[in-house]
């Protein structure tokens, strides 16, 4: 299997065969609108104005797995986007990321890239020290740790980098720049 053979279903319940972003640069990122990471709408909005021109795609998936960060219905969510960071990138339904009822998108991207870390600094070292309470083992399985965490996607499909939410946005978007 390969990232084109997924599909996922956004916010009006249509299918999205994901084979249709062939030859594109694709960001799939779990987001929650309660978050202290949600101001990462406005970088993801700023980098989808940027390069959606040169072929650039961002999936959002709405995920509420994560302390309740993300309650309402998906319209209510999708509100919130526009009226708070003006996005223009399609949402896709609210959904789970790891777990029994995990997206099978969520499964494939995860051991493509496993976590590799939170990096350094303040947020780094929170993130570490909340998660070490909730699950013991959380550095050695792939699953999603929080909201906002990244995959990029390249023009070919394969999964190429994964930005855990303490990562800085700035090398989110170089990451991206260099694969268009």
């Amino acid at each position: 299997m390969s990232f084109y053979d997924y599909s996922v279903t956004d916010t009006n319940g249509n299918e999205v065969k994901l084979d249709s972003f062939k030859g594109k640069v694709v960001l799939v990122v779990n987001t929650a609108t309660g978050c202290g990471f949600t101001p990462h709408y406005k970088d993801i909005e700023e980098m989808y104005e940027k390069f959606h021109d040169r072929g650039f795609e961002v999936l959002d998936i709405p995920c509420n797995q994560f302390a309740g960060q993300t309650p309402g219905t998906d319209e209510e969510i999708h509100e919130f986007c526009q009226l708070h960071y003006n996005t223009q990138f399609p949402q896709m339904t609210k959904s789970d990321v790891n777990g029994e009822n995990q997206l099978p998108l969520y499964q494939y991207l995860k051991s493509q890239k496993g976590f590799e870390g939170f990096g350094k600094g303040p947020a780094a070292l929170a993130m570490s020290v909340m998660l070490k309470k909730l699950d013991k083992d959380y550095k050695n399985n792939p699953d999603i740790k929080w909201n906002f965490t990244k995959f990029v996607i390249d023009r070919n499909g394969n999964v190429v980098a994964r930005f855990e939410p303490t990562h800085k946005m700035d090398d989110v978007s170089a990451c991206v720049e260099k694969l268009l």
